[in-house]
């Protein structure tokens, strides 16, 4: 009775202190519906700390059993049993291949590298014989001397194509080691040539002077063209000389020769590379010459009759 009489006290009392604070009567009649607290009511003990995670007998043993049932035996990194993985075989053997074929093309860059040298020497032999020219020395004289040394690079042009043998369809990856070399050769042959004959050496002579074969071992169009190019650059030089020797008739010569040899090369595609920009020097070989050509008419040196392609030279000049 006493209990009875002291939920209703209170009940009353938080209804008359909750409209005081919240006179919204839905709210506040939720709060009649609210669980009385029992003073009887026993406090409910929490769980233990140390009981709270414990697992389960069959759960531990379900998952140490689903574990090791599932799990590879994976062995350690100084096991005895260990076997590298088939990617690992296959890298290896691919670079042991690359080591292989670099060290016998590095062994073959050595042997093609001491020919080259060979003909290096032989090709400064020659030029050293050819710059008596510039000196006045007779003509002939020059030429039979500078043509002992061609014997010597058929014979280092041949043992190149034997060294080339030993790797058939290789010739371009290893021709620029004597790329060079070739067209210093090509412009003293061509140099000799025109002392002798006063025309151009053309490309299947020149082969055949050297030894090579189209076919195998040839001379390459662009090295041909390039020794040319090289060439034209030693007649501004030698038509100076041969004035001032007292040939007064050498300007003409070679003026007709470049202007010949500029619009033959006029009618190549030559792109922006080494061989245009040599090509590009040949048109300032060509001037000199002219000038010096036409100091000597002017000064009354030469006939006043020039041959028609002359004339026709100092008309498109005009």
């Amino acid at each position: 009775r006493k209990l009875t009489m002291m939920n209703s006290a209170f009940r009353s009392v938080h209804i008359t202190a909750s409209r005081l604070i919240n006179p919204n009567p839905f709210s506040s009649a939720i709060l009649h519906f609210l669980p009385l607290i029992s003073v009887d009511a026993a406090p409910r003990r929490s769980t233990p700390l140390r009981f709270r995670n414990a697992v389960s007998p069959s759960f531990s043993s379900s998952f140490c059993s689903s574990s090791s049932s599932s799990s590879s035996y994976i062995p350690m990194a100084g096991g005895n049993d260990q076997v590298p993985p088939p990617s690992s075989q296959l890298l290896e053997k691919q670079f042991e291949n690359f080591r292989v074929q670099l060290e016998d093309s590095a062994a073959l860059r050595e042997q093609i590298r001491a020919v080259v040298m060979e003909i290096e020497s032989a090709t400064r032999l020659i030029q050293a014989n050819l710059l008596l020219v510039h000196q006045s020395r007779p003509i002939p004289e020059v030429v039979e001397k500078a043509k002992e040394k061609i014997t010597d690079l058929r014979q280092f042009y041949g043992q190149l194509a034997e060294i080339l043998q030993k790797c058939p369809g290789q010739y371009y990856r290893y021709h620029g080691d004597w790329r060079s070399e070739t067209q210093a050769v090509v412009s003293q042959l061509a140099f000799m040539h025109w002392l002798e004959n006063g025309t151009l050496l053309v490309h299947t002579e020149a082969e055949e002077k050297l030894g090579l074969s189209s076919l195998e071992f040839g001379l390459e169009t662009e090295d041909y063209l390039t020794g040319i190019c090289f060439m034209s650059n030693d007649l501004p030089r030698y038509v100076v000389n041969r004035v001032t020797a007292g040939d007064y008739d050498c300007p003409r010569k070679v003026m007709n020769f470049l202007t010949d040899l500029h619009a033959a090369f006029r009618m190549l595609n030559l792109r922006n590379d080494f061989l245009r920009k040599k090509f590009d020097s040949m048109k300032y070989d060509l001037r000199r010459v002219e000038e010096v050509y036409y100091d000597v008419k002017i000064r009354g040196l030469i006939s006043a009759a020039d041959p028609p392609a002359v004339q026709g030279i100092q008309a498109q000049s005009s």
